[in-house]
Parts: structure tokens; C-alpha cells; sequence
């Protein structure tokens, strides 16, 4: 089994780190910059910034708040949120990202990750599903979670796959912020579709979850989390000593 990372999540509005629950109700948590050096110093294996009002907002990603991340850390960072061009992902590049997120932008023009591909390397290309079910079938949803686009989102990703993306997030609407375990149905129907590293979003309540989830999908890539790092439900080095005890291997600082 190949190691598996442990993955906290940024999700900054007006510069400071929020959380909600099912990508609602956001509640202020602390400064990134902080955040970010903390994680980076205390075992995380990456580190995600997402700028999560950026789409339904209309506008460019916080560089400002990226850049000093960014010099904080020594660990590899995926930065989402606003990229909807060629030109985004160049900028966001040039802040000190290791790898682009796209969302809503992919939604709007799927040539998006295919061009992003062919100039940067699939590697640096990550898709992020926000999905939800509706009706009993997995939709995907743009601008943070708040429009339905009615697309089937298993396909929707195969596709983009197909086009490029070299790295999934699936985040679960339904589960999101709930902390009662990751989207263990959902996952599954997503690494039957795709052949590169999924990463399960939406869900951990306790370091246990996370255990269930490798156990339970052993193809998973790595398991993202943000209210139960930043609240201190789940320390990180305490998590990763758990896994090895399951015999899923993780990286011990």
C-alpha cells in the first residue's frame, strides 16, 4: 500500500481561515499564514488553500494571503479558487503554488483542463468536485457549493480526467462538516471511474475515520480534513501513529 497523506484544508474568505457545515453557516477560525505554518511544522503532507467566495464572487484569487503562505511552508501546496483562465494558473504558479485546483472554472469551459495540462503537466492540475446528491444521483456543483449544474458528476469527472487532470478532490457536499465519517459510497464510485490519486474530502469527525477510510478504499490517495485539524480534534502526529498501528503506512516526521 503505498503512503497515504494527510491533507488540512485552508478555506479562506476575506483573509482569514472559515468553516461551516454542508458549505454553509462559515464560521471564523484563525489567520492562514498561521495556520499553514503550523501544519507545515506538525506533520502534514500537503497543504490546500482554497479562496472559496473567489468564483461566486467573480473575481481573482487573494495573492497577497497566498504569497506569505506560501513562504511559510515546506510542504507542497494545491491553491484553488477564481481560476477560470490560463492566465490564473500562471499567476497562481508564479504566488508559490505547487499545483491549481479547478472547479467552477472546468464547469464553465471544460477546455480549461486540457489546456492547463498540455502547458503545465498533468501533475499540476487538480480537479475539485464539489458534489451532492439529488434525487439519488451524484450532481456536480459550482461556485462553492451553491448552484446545481445538473451534471452527473462520476462522468463529469472520467471526462476531465480524460482531459488532463492529474489529481481529484471529491468533496462531499453531504457530508461536509458533518463529522461523521468520509463518503465512503461516493469515493468509491469515483475510483472506479479514474486511474490517478483521488483525495476524500467532507466528513472526519475523529482520527478514527480516517482509518476507515484507507481500510475501506485502499486505492484512496490521501484523506483531507479542516474543522477537526484546526479545532485540535485531531492532531496530526497522533493520527498518523494511529494509521501505522492499522498498518496503513504514513509519513512520521
Amino acid at each position: 500500500m503505498i503512503t497515504k497523506r494527510i491533507i488540512p484544508c485552508l478555506d479562506v474568505k476575506d483573509s482569514r481561515v472559515v468553516k461551516g457545515v454542508n458549505f454553509e453557516g462559515l464560521n471564523d477560525v484563525s489567520s492562514p499564514v498561521e495556520l499553514a505554518e503550523y501544519y507545515s511544522s506538525n506533520g502534514a503532507d500537503e497543504l490546500v488553500f482554497y479562496d472559496i467566495t473567489a468564483s461566486f464572487e467573480q473575481r481573482a484569487l487573494f495573492t497577497d494571503i497566498l504569497k506569505q503562505v506560501a513562504k511559510t511552508i515546506f510542504i507542497p501546496l494545491t491553491v484553488g479558487g477564481g481560476i477560470n483562465e490560463l492566465s490564473d494558473f500562471e499567476r497562481v504558479l508564479s504566488c508559490g503554488a505547487d499545483k491549481v485546483s479547478v472547479n467552477s472554472g472546468a464547469i464553465r469551459n471544460p477546455s480549461l483542463v486540457y489546456e492547463a495540462a498540455k502547458r503545465y503537466g498533468d501533475q499540476c492540475v487538480v480537479l475539485s468536485a464539489d458534489i451532492k446528491r439529488v434525487n439519488g444521483t451524484f450532481h456536480v456543483f459550482a461556485k462553492g457549493g451553491r448552484e446545481d449544474t445538473g451534471m452527473e458528476a462520476i462522468d463529469w469527472i472520467h471526462r476531465c480526467v480524460e482531459s488532463g487532470a492529474g489529481e481529484v478532490v471529491v468533496n462531499s457536499i453531504d457530508t461536509d462538516g458533518v463529522k461523521g465519517g468520509f463518503d465512503i459510497e461516493m469515493l468509491q464510485a469515483v475510483l472506479a471511474a479514474v486511474k490517478v490519486p483521488v483525495i476524500a474530502s467532507g466528513g472526519a469527525g475523529k482520527a478514527e475515520d480516517f482509518v476507515t477510510l484507507f481500510k475501506s478504499l485502499p486505492q484512496i490517495s490521501a484523506g483531507l480534513a479542516a474543522s477537526v485539524f484546526h479545532f485540535g480534534e485531531v492532531k496530526i502526529p497522533e493520527l498518523k501513529k494511529l494509521l501505522i498501528k492499522n498498518q496503513i503506512p504514513a509519513r512520521i516526521i
